[in-house]
């Protein structure tokens, strides 16, 4: 099954969080992206991986908050 190509407001939905938040994110490397014709596209696969990263930090965080008591 080829890998979904997303455009900016479906990833916006997809985070819950604003377009022009999403924009930003993608503009500053923030976010795995890249344009086509100049407008911002995302694959899904890649996005998934960046949230399991980003859960991954904050799951790190937690545990390193967690054992300095």
């Amino acid at each position: 099954m080829p890998d979904s190509i997303l455009t900016l407001p479906e990833v916006a939905a997809l985070l819950k969080v604003a377009d022009k938040t999403v924009y930003t994110m993608a503009q500053r490397g923030q976010l795995p992206a890249f344009k086509v014709r100049g407008q911002w596209r995302f694959r899904r696969s890649d996005l998934d991986q960046w949230i399991d990263q980003q859960q991954a930090v904050i799951r790190g965080k937690a545990v390193e908050g967690g054992s300095s008591d």
